[in-house]
């Protein structure tokens, strides 16, 4: 049993800069599923969205995030999180991330739904550059480990104490998580006086998705089975422009190749189809372009839309998209010269567990922070380049408010070891990579960009049973890293679809055939365990 003052879950740009800010007074624990730089982060193409422009102000930063949020975000976080952006850039540089910068001054780009110029980006790879200077600081602080290879298998709750607990709060507190060691097989438990959730998102419920492999609702599900709430599951963003490609699945072509000029074309004629769906054509929020880009390939039978940034200088685009340009070549592509074919794909993870201004859960000693969580900040629909800065924001605000509370946290109990004496090894791995790839297929066809009652219905009726499979398989085989994930995923994509099915009306990025209208009043989903 390993005890330290504060565990997070998680070692992307949310759980190491909470890791940093921990680190100045308190004993810091960061596990991480796979290697340290293997999630969500490191992949992140954009940038980072601060008003940081001449003539840019909040309010149009808020407004801008409002508007892509179909109206649900939360008023307070918004304002929140737009107004500590710049200070979260500041803090970014001072750790020596290499911020593109022209005449002095950094170099802001535009994507879609901003109505400035607010991104700040290293070429087209900011995410890798943060991820690389957390990891540098968090390796050089001496109160932070951080431990690869360690998948965590549930939260330890009041109801793991050895003395029983106390039966009106039982299940009640969090104090830490049982975690499987991937390298030796053996599951340890891991207790602390406060846990942060800090485990990315979802995406890999789906069949195309960008996000890594790891990306699999474990913190969403653990929380959920320990008794917190839930918001707003059924806000899946689609990303619009992934690489079509049958042996490379998660390209992502970045937002800014459309904000610097590209255009969406048809690959039968050529025609250019956004300004029939929306008067801002391709810089229009993603959700829209999404499903235009999915409306265009089912009416016309195609299997992708070609992105064209061809029409601009060649320097221009290699020296703006030097990453991207790079991985196409090795393809056969010449982004410079030819159009690039994309489709839609899962991309980023709206909902999540629901918490307030300083990251807190309804679970005492629980936090969520980033794309896990549920702030308010995101509504129906993420703005381009405001997940990164929410991850910094609440990553910040969540270790200042442990930090200031920190006196009233009582020390962790007796808490009993993982019991694994009835059950054996598995025999029968096949029964995981066949449900996986079920449900990912008919999460992609049933729980999609565009959804209907009926299809809903069906996906209910599959999860139900594969979650039935999987829980008597759980009961009886020892837990691998691939069992633990899909155990995940089914719980996740059952809130999904509860989500989905709660929502009688269309708004951002939930569109069901069946309730084509948007309700006047803005409500969000909240599932309660």
């Amino acid at each position: 049993m390993t005890d330290h003052d504060v565990l997070i879950v998680g070692s992307g740009a949310a759980g190491l800069t909470a890791a940093l800010v921990l680190a100045e007074r308190l004993k810091v624990l960061v596990l991480a599923k796979g290697a340290l730089d293997a999630g969500s982060t490191a992949w992140a193409q954009g940038g980072i969205a601060a008003v940081l422009d001449q003539g840019d102000t909040f309010e149009d930063h808020i407004r801008d995030t409002m508007v892509a949020g179909g109206g649900l975000n939360r008023r307070e976080t918004v304002e929140f999180v737009v107004e500590h952006a710049p200070e979260a850039i500041g803090r970014l540089a001072a750790l020596g991330v290499p911020f593109n910068e022209e005449a002095g001054a950094l170099h802001l780009t535009r994507e879609g739904g901003h109505s400035h110029r607010r991104i700040v980006h290293v070429d087209d790879a900011t995410g890798f550059a943060v991820q690389e200077a957390l990891l540098k600081a968090a390796h050089a602080h001496p109160n932070i480990t951080l431990r690869p290879h360690s998948v965590a298998i549930d939260l330890v709750t009041d109801r793991h104490r050895a003395d029983g607990g106390d039966d009106g709060a039982a299940g009640r507190r969090v104090w830490g998580v049982y975690a499987l060691d991937a390298t030796t097989g053996r599951v340890e438990c891991h207790v602390a006086r406060s846990t942060i959730l800090a485990t990315g998102g979802a995406g890999r419920t789906y069949l195309f998705s960008t996000a890594p492999r790891g990306a699999t609702g474990d913190g969403i599900a653990m929380a959920w089975r320990a008794g917190a709430r839930v918001s707003n599951m059924e806000f899946m963003q689609f990303h619009p422009t992934c690489l079509y490609n049958l042996e490379v699945k998660n390209l992502l072509i970045t937002e800014a190749v459309r904000g610097e000029g590209g255009h969406l074309l048809l690959p039968t004629t050529g025609e250019r189809f956004m300004p029939r769906f929306d008067v801002r054509a391709e810089l229009a929020p993603r959700d829209i372009v999404a499903r235009a880009i999915d409306h265009e390939i089912k009416r016309l039978g195609l299997d992708y839309v070609h992105l064209d940034i061809s029409h601009k200088d060649p320097e221009f685009v290699r020296a703006h998209f030097p990453n991207i340009h790079e991985r196409l070549l090795a393809l056969g592509i010449d982004m410079t010269r030819q159009p690039i074919p994309v489709v839609p794909a899962q991309h980023y993870t709206c909902g999540g567990v629901l918490v307030d201004l300083a990251g807190r859960t309804d679970l005492p000693g629980l936090y969520a922070v980033g794309e896990c969580s549920e702030s308010g900040l995101h509504g129906a629909n993420r703005l381009a380049s405001n997940s990164l800065l929410e991850c910094f924001v609440f990553g910040d605000a969540s270790a200042r408010d442990i930090l200031a509370l920190w006196d009233d946290f009582p020390p962790p109990p007796p808490i009993r070891p993982w019991d694994e004496s009835r059950v054996g090894s598995s025999d029968e791995e096949v029964v995981i990579k066949q449900n996986w790839t079920e449900l990912r297929r008919f999460m992609w066809n049933y729980v999609g960009i565009v959804r209907t009652n009926k299809r809903l219905e069906r996906a209910a009726h599959r999860i139900t049973l594969l979650k039935n499979e999987v829980h008597e398989y759980y009961s009886h085989f020892r837990v691998t890293a691939d069992l633990i994930e899909l155990r995940n995923l089914l719980q996740t994509a059952d809130l999904i679809v509860k989500s989905a099915r709660a929502r009688r009306e269309s708004r951002g990025l939930h569109f069901n055939q069946d309730y084509p209208a948007t309700h006047p009043a803005a409500r969000d989903t909240i599932l309660v365990p």
